[in-house]
């Protein structure tokens, strides 16, 4: 079975050819594209330890992006189920309404170390496209922004924010029309213009040094958070439970980091996947539903492909969990069995929603991602004794589906 290094970050933990458990991520890539991803890892990896850029983002961090953003209890949300004390991490109150604040700044200000002046970046739920063209608005960059046209459609509000940053929508209109494609297109416009043009990559996928970059960056997420908890508790507690919505996995990966060291018996990490419509057969769902391993987007992972090896179209009412793939770093904890990944369908994801506007409409409202991982804290929290504490990171603001939602239920929440 892998293991996890304890005492050692986990973006880290990978070989010389960038495989984490032997197993995933790596580099696959085209030849043209190794000397600028060398080039950009060289950089990062000076950057990261460098005490003037640490204070740099750090002041970002915290006059721009807005951190620490808040943790509370729901205490009419736990009073309802019984059972376990459920908190929230409302990180969608960082600037911009979603956790994809922290990467784009990040790499907003490795783009201007570069001494590059453009910056281009993929999109599926909008928000990393959003707060991409925030970035580079605040640091004076010019922005394109690759995007799949159904979730164009879907996705009106973001789009319109990225336009009003002054950003130019790349529609993509391949394959399933969705933030794969957008992902693919986005690469292929770098290898043709990586002189003058920095790449961010909207999750923890892709080329390894992407993945490093933006779990590195969301990681500030778990630093506040164990800040917060040990301040509401006096300490972590002896049975605690971080429940996190996966797509490319980034929420959850900046969720996670400063507790992935604890025993799996003490905090558990809880990934919760897109299972999709109840009557379909398609999902995006590769951790819990038996995925092989194949490479997207330049790295091993699991991946939903058919017999042939070929890309299967996913379906979930949530954009930005609809991908294929998933974080090599969350196929390493997967097999390493540090973190456990289960799915909420599109049906369990509304009715969460429903019962969270319900019960805490005051205090939290929630996109169609985060709604899939509170799907999930419904669903256990009951059965739990009430020592355990279930802490949900509310990754998305619920303003961006407000359209599909009243689609779906037929009125707002």
């Amino acid at each position: 079975m892998m293991k996890i290094i304890k005492g050692k970050l986990l973006i880290d933990q990978h070989n010389k050819n960038y495989m984490y458990g032997g197993k995933f991520g790596g580099n696959y890539v085209p030849e043209t594209l190794k000397k600028p991803i060398e080039d950009l890892t060289n950089l990062f990896e000076k950057l990261r330890h460098n005490k003037k850029f640490l204070n740099e983002r750090d002041y970002y961090f915290k006059n721009y992006v807005g951190a620490p953003t808040p943790f509370f209890k729901l205490k009419n949300l736990t009073k309802h189920l019984g059972g376990a004390q459920i908190y929230c991490k409302q990180v969608s109150k960082a600037n911009g309404g979603a956790h994809k604040i922290y990467n784009a700044t990040v790499h907003a200000l490795i783009c201007r170390r570069a001494g590059k002046k453009y910056i281009i970046g993929d999109t599926g739920a909008g928000y990393a496209g959003k707060m991409l063209s925030m970035a580079a608005k605040k640091f004076g960059l010019k922005c394109k922004i690759f995007m799949g046209t159904k979730d164009i459609v879907r996705q009106a509000v973001n789009c319109r924010a990225m336009k009003k940053n002054s950003a130019e929508i790349v529609p993509v209109d391949s394959g399933s029309k969705t933030l794969v494609d957008a992902v693919s297109e986005c690469m292929r416009y770098w290898v043709s213009n990586c002189d003058t043009t920095h790449m961010c990559v909207g999750s923890t996928v892709g080329p390894n040094i992407f993945i490093k970059i933006c779990a590195w960056s969301t990681a500030q997420i778990s630093r506040e958070l164990m800040v917060q908890v040990k301040k509401e508790f006096g300490r972590v507690p002896k049975k605690l439970k971080l429940i996190n919505c996966v797509g490319g996995g980034s929420s959850a990966m900046g969720f996670w980091n400063e507790f992935i060291a604890y025993n799996r018996n003490q905090v558990e990490l809880i990934g919760v996947e897109a299972e999709g419509p109840k009557n379909s057969k398609r999902h995006a769902a590769p951790l819990t539903n038996g995925a092989k391993i194949g490479v997207l987007h330049g790295a091993l992972q699991y991946v939903i492909q058919d017999t042939e090896g070929q890309i299967e179209e996913t379906e979930s009412i949530s954009a930005g969990l609809d991908y294929p793939g998933v974080s090599p770093l969350h196929c390493f904890l997967k097999d390493s069995k540090r973190a456990r990944y289960t799915s909420a369908t599109d049906e369990e994801a509304l009715e969460a929603l429903k019962l969270i506007s319900r019960l805490e409409k005051e205090k939290v409202r929630p996109s169609l991602e985060p709604a899939h991982a509170f799907s999930e804290a419904i669903k256990i929290a009951p059965r739990l004794s009430k020592d355990t504490i279930i802490c949900v990171d509310s990754c998305g603001d619920q303003t961006k589906d407000s359209k599909i939602i009243k689609e779906r239920l037929g009125y707002n929440l």
